[in-house]
């Protein structure tokens, strides 16, 4: 992954963050609520799922993994459905104003693509919120653009299986090898047993949590299918990576694992 790159217009994207309602309509956010939003509205903390965007009367459905949160002293963060995008917001009464800020440039697939477009489109300039329940919606004054939103759970370490994203090195992330698939994925067992997939065969492995940091006890058993050359790729540093000590940080539906070189990966919670 390249360096964030400064985009203005997607600061809005995580104002947006608030956002969910009507979900099941086709009409714009803002069409037919009252509530608005108290200034005092208790966002940060809160892990919002982005539901879906429109732009220019036009509802697109989010990716399952588009998400925002927003963190005390004015600061979101989320990610599109592909790419993760930081901002600096403000709140005025029921409106919210975001500052310039920055979004990751991983190559996303088509559909997802469109979608970033759609939002980065979406969540510029001042937005008025209006909220009911659990959803939140943040709409243009014209109300021809704006998010929807719902709060969300946050995903356990254990139990879940954690669909790889990303490979980590420093403070950069890199999308997967191209043609290595989708199927990596790690799941953390009460018991202290590791099992998943590294791309292209299932592996077997037992490893010890203390702290923040999660300790793999020797090298995983794997079965033996033949892999494609990118999954094999991938097969082989997510097996380098998995034998010893890892720091884990859970950050909601998000899961980072980082060896002492800082050599890693990140995961999200599998739909």
């Amino acid at each position: 992954m390249s360096k964030p790159r400064a985009l203005a217009v997607l600061v809005p994207i995580l104002i947006v963050a608030a956002s969910a309602t009507a979900c099941g309509t086709d009409r714009g956010p803002g069409a037919g609520q009252a509530d608005t939003v108290d200034p005092a509205l208790p966002v940060s903390g809160t892990h919002w799922s982005i539901k879906a965007v429109t732009v220019d009367g036009r509802r697109s459905t989010a990716p399952a993994d588009a998400r925002v949160e927003f963190a005390e002293g004015g600061r979101a963060q989320g990610n599109t459905g592909c790419n993760h995008f930081g901002a600096t917001v403000g709140v005025n009464g029921d409106t919210l104003t975001v500052t310039q800020n920055e979004i990751t440039e991983i190559g996303c697939p088509g559909d997802r693509e469109r979608f970033e477009k759609d939002l980065v489109t979406a969540f510029s300039g001042e937005l008025k919120g209006t909220i009911k329940g659990e959803r939140f919606t943040l709409a243009s004054a014209d109300g021809r653009n704006g998010l929807e939103l719902a709060s969300e759970p946050g995903a356990p370490l254990r139990g879940t299986t954690w669909k790889i994203d990303s490979l980590v090195s420093g403070t950069t992330a890199a999308s997967l090898p191209a043609g290595s698939g989708s199927k990596a994925r790690i799941v953390l067992g009460e018991d202290g047993r590791v099992t998943g997939n590294l791309g292209c065969n299932n592996f077997s492995a037992t490893a010890k949590a203390d702290g923040t940091t999660l300790t793999f006890e020797g090298p995983a058993a794997t079965t033996r299918m033949m892999c494609a050359s990118a999954e094999m790729e991938l097969e082989t540093k997510l097996y380098e990576l998995l034998d010893g000590p890892l720091t884990y940080r859970l950050d909601h539906r998000t899961l980072t694992l980082t060896d002492p070189s800082g050599e890693g990966l990140t995961a999200s919670e599998a739909k």
